[in-house]
């Protein structure tokens, strides 16, 4: 029997529809634990590095994350960082297994594919950045914004290169990897585990509605995506290059990695920069010859009724951080 990306968790015998419960439960006891070895990680940082104490002293009276603060942009980062861990230990206990299901229908990440797709992915978000940064305002009659470096430049750069795979990868185990599969344990139908995690990924970020619907067309893409190619490994190369990219040129001062609004012609651009990678992840895909189900020799007894019927979906071929 061959099971989908959002359907592996039955493909396991042993499912309980209750165990993406416990699951969560597990996963926000770990998150709240990494939090506390956090917090005091950095308040040794800034005991220790005086030039650090500003920064992490207004960011505790304020709460307002400035990410053009190498230390507050790492401890932003960080601090997503750290559901990695969390959902992969809370899967390690309650299953199902092998924990790498959560990656691909492989049991692993497949990074020989994911490699194939870095180079798509960077040269698709780098010729939209250009045009939203260069060709946008001068069709408009504006002017080419310019760089500049200053004193936190580079280490901004750094501390961009560094974390943000591993806040992009975070991300997508929790909103791609464990909320899909959860949804696909329960709905039969890959459309529910494609739509239904979409809010909770979109509310996670304080923008304006321009900037929700910026958010929510990168939701839709990636975990379509993530269906269509039966692991996270297209969603992650694109949200780690468009995140990278954007913190390295904001580093520059070419866009203002603290904005919280956005506008439709960013949604546009988005909508066609997501367009074209996934056209070039499936052709890549078709010449990679991947494998997107998982084949089980024997399904595994019922021990739960699907809430759904068995209806499948048809099978066709930002300037906002995600």
């Amino acid at each position: 029997m061959e099971y989908e990306y959002h359907r592996l968790a039955r493909s396991v015998p042993g499912y309980r529809w209750w165990t993406p419960l416990i699951t969560a439960l597990l996963a926000i006891a770990f998150f709240i634990v990494l939090t506390v070895v956090l917090v005091v990680i950095f308040v040794i940082i800034a005991l220790t590095v005086p030039s650090t104490q500003k920064p992490l002293l207004n960011l505790l009276q304020t709460s307002v994350i400035d990410n053009g603060s190498p230390v507050i942009l790492a401890a932003s980062l960080a601090s997503v960082a750290i559901l990695l861990p969390s959902i992969w230990f809370a899967r390690l206990i309650t299953g199902p297994r092998p924990t790498g299901l959560l990656s691909s229908v492989a049991g692993r990440l497949r990074w020989k594919w994911m490699s194939r797709l870095l180079l798509p992915a960077l040269g698709v978000y780098l010729l939209s950045t250009v045009f939203s940064l260069v060709l946008q305002p001068l069709i408009a009659g504006q002017p080419v914004p310019s760089g500049r470096v200053t004193a936190t430049t580079w280490a901004v750069v750094i501390v961009a290169v560094l974390l943000v795979p591993l806040q992009a990868t975070a991300e997508e185990f929790v909103f791609r990897g464990y909320l899909m599969q959860s949804v696909g344990g329960w709905l039969r139908h890959p459309l529910f585990a494609i739509l239904i995690p979409i809010p909770f990924f979109t509310f996670g970020h304080a923008y304006d509605v321009w900037g929700m619907l910026d958010v929510s067309v990168f939701a839709i893409a990636a975990t379509w995506l993530t269906w269509r190619t039966g692991g996270l490994e297209a969603s992650i190369a694109a949200h780690v290059v468009n995140n990278t990219v954007i913190f390295v040129i904001g580093a520059f001062g070419l866009v203002d990695v603290n904005s919280k609004t956005g506008d439709y012609t960013e949604v546009l651009v988005s909508i066609v920069t997501l367009a074209v990678y996934a056209f070039l992840v499936l052709r890549a895909a078709k010449r990679f010859g991947l494998v997107r189900t998982r084949t089980v020799e024997s399904a595994p007894a019922p021990v739960s009724t699907d809430l759904s019927s068995e209806p499948r979906l048809s099978d066709p071929a930002n300037r906002i951080t995600e």
